[in-house]
């Protein structure tokens, strides 16, 4: 008996090594500000770059988080074949707004990587002139944040994506550059924090997305603080001086932390 209880526990490590080497696991990416509307629409392209078949979900969200199916597929689940490449359109005629696009690309193996490419591109007619924004993959992060001068950012949006199934909150702060302080017998000279001229805060539906402007009145300083477990930010800015096309600014990053972080 002795020797058969060795047996049986190096078995059962067998056993738990394998289950685990098979484990599935999920990569997600955000594809926001996806515009449609009755003059704009959107196109999503998944392109499958591995030799083997890869099972991918897809959500498309309107922006008050609402599901709204791609043209041409019957269900939220998509097969791609090796070096298959697939696109599909966002097109909603009923209602003007930047929807999203969640993709899960399911992973049957730790040995295996992420091989689907995911690549946008939002069209709209504008003065009987076509205008094409190529739209990138973004990653949901935990209560992102941004704050700088509008100097260089003038005419730009910043779009906010709650990806997840609670709701979130948004504060934004308009500053004319005012600073103030409040000395303490514990902190004597603490950090100087900008006066807020303008201020507002809102409340984010489930799966919803909301777009704000960076600059008020003769604001000069623009900060976002956002509380939500998985929350994508992503600047905005005009394709050309009063055209209401925008592509993203991929210069600005925000702060936060990884949706996945403990």
């Amino acid at each position: 008996m002795a020797r058969v209880l060795p047996v049986l526990a190096a078995l059962l490590l067998l056993s738990a090594d394998a289950v685990a080497g098979d484990q599935e696991r999920v990569v997600t990416s955000i594809l926001p500000s996806l515009d449609y509307g009755a003059s704009c629409w959107s196109t999503v392209t998944l392109t499958n770059l591995g030799d083997r078949v890869v099972t991918v979900d897809i959500e498309a969200h309107r922006a008050g988080g609402g599901l709204v199916a791609l043209t041409g597929l019957q269900e939220m689940v998509l097969h791609l074949n090796p070096g298959e490449r697939v696109s599909r359109r966002l097109e909603i005629g009923d209602e003007a707004g930047q929807g999203w696009l969640k993709v899960r690309e399911r992973i049957p193996s730790p040995k295996l990587s992420p091989v689907v490419a995911v690549s946008g591109l939002s069209e709209c007619t504008t003065d009987n002139q076509l205008r094409s924004t190529p739209r990138q993959l973004s990653y949901p992060t935990r209560n992102p944040w941004f704050s700088g001068d509008i100097e260089e950012m003038q005419g730009n949006l910043i779009s906010v994506v709650n990806t997840s199934e609670r709701a979130a909150q948004a504060s934004l702060c308009y500053s004319e550059g005012n600073l103030y302080s409040v000395p303490t017998a514990a902190h004597p000279a603490p950090e100087l924090t900008l006066v807020c001229s303008k201020a507002f805060d809102g409340l984010i539906p489930p799966y919803a997305s909301r777009q704000f402007p960076v600059q008020r009145d003769d604001s000069t300083h623009f900060g976002i603080k956002t509380q939500g477990d998985a929350i994508v930010l992503q600047m905005l800015r005009p394709v050309a001086t009063g055209v209401k096309a925008y592509t993203v600014d991929s210069t600005v990053k925000f702060g936060g932390e990884f949706a996945g972080d403990k």
